[in-house]
């Protein structure tokens, strides 16, 4: 189009230039003074038409991707569920349904038992069998990191239709666990009668474990028996060290003697010694009749002697 309307405008010049060599010379600046008009207006008309096709253009491939865009969304969906399909991960039962209640509220305690009921109704038209209940810690950030994995509870019961069943589950976080967050995953097993396999995330949070601070721990039972066999220890050492000093200073041994008689054993001494004995121990008592003994004996001894023996 652009190049008919140049050709046009060419063509009026030449045969404007033909009409004018018969002109003089002001009607010839006229002439081409037309002649310029006319082509700034051409120009001008021109410039308007390239603008709106501009913006036709823009306004058709804003179009174009508004379509990709809607026709790109259905495909991101349909790739999530053949994610999932992929996944091979059981899922849960629309015929069945699931609670869960913590028989001591959500609080989990570190080094504590952890009791909680499920409960399960079967809302379909066939039995299901109750198989297995599980309960795991995991990572917070990445729930595919296992922290505790506790053992799984057996259980194999059949629920009849439009009855329920209600399993008890228990646990124990580990100690070293305390003040920290975790991702606490339970998970409910089980299968219809015509063996197609369902597993319903009873509880999927995170939860924080709670520092124990009352009572006594194993840490603080362990320091004290340290403390008290220390202690013990240090009292037998002051013991024999103090007997190891008396041990060392000799003792002197001091003569008693006999402090009473009736302690001595006189039965093996005659009797003569023992008058002999007794009567020197009188005389030691009372030595004012020396003179008076010696009195006697003299005058014992004077008797003999006045009178002698016959023969």
């Amino acid at each position: 189009m652009y190049f008919n309307s140049f050709h046009g405008n060419l063509v009026a010049l030449c045969k404007l230039q033909q009409f004018s060599d018969g002109l003089g010379d002001t009607e010839k600046l006229l002439c081409l003074h037309l002649v310029s008009i006319g082509s700034g207006l051409l120009a001008a008309a021109q410039d308007a038409t390239e603008d709106e096709e501009a913006v036709e253009d823009t306004v058709v491939e804003d179009e174009d991707d508004e379509a990709e865009v809607e026709e790109d969304e259905p495909t991101d969906l349909t790739e999530e569920k053949e994610e999932e399909d992929l996944s091979g991960e059981p899922k849960a039962s629309p015929s069945a349904d699931t609670t869960i209640l913590f028989v001591k509220g959500e609080d989990f305690p570190a080094n504590n038992i952890v009791k909680f009921l499920v409960g399960f109704t079967n809302k379909g038209t066939e039995d299901f069998i109750v198989e297995s209940l599980d309960a795991s810690f995991r990572y917070p950030q990445d729930y595919q990191f296992y922290i505790q994995n506790f053992t799984a509870l057996p259980l194999n019961t059949v629920v009849p239709p439009q009855r329920q069943a209600t399993f008890e589950y228990s646990f124990i976080p580990a100690e070293p666990m305390g003040g920290r967050p975790f991702g606490l995953v339970i998970n409910l097993n089980y299968r219809d009668a015509s063996g197609n396999m369902f597993q319903d995330a009873v509880f999927n949070q995170t939860v924080t474990i709670i520092e124990k601070e009352d009572g006594l721990d194993g840490e603080t039972i362990f320091m004290y028996m340290f403390l008290a066999g220390l202690g013990l220890l240090v009292i037998v050492g002051l013991h024999q060290l103090l007997e190891s000093r008396k041990r060392k200073r000799p003792v002197q041994k001091v003569e008693m003697g006999t402090s009473n008689q009736n302690d001595v054993d006189m039965s093996w001494i005659p009797q003569e010694t023992l008058n002999q004995i007794m009567q020197s121990r009188r005389d030691k008592a009372s030595p004012r009749r020396l003179p008076r003994k010696r009195a006697q004996k003299r005058s014992v001894g004077s008797d003999e002697k006045t009178h002698p023996t016959r023969s």
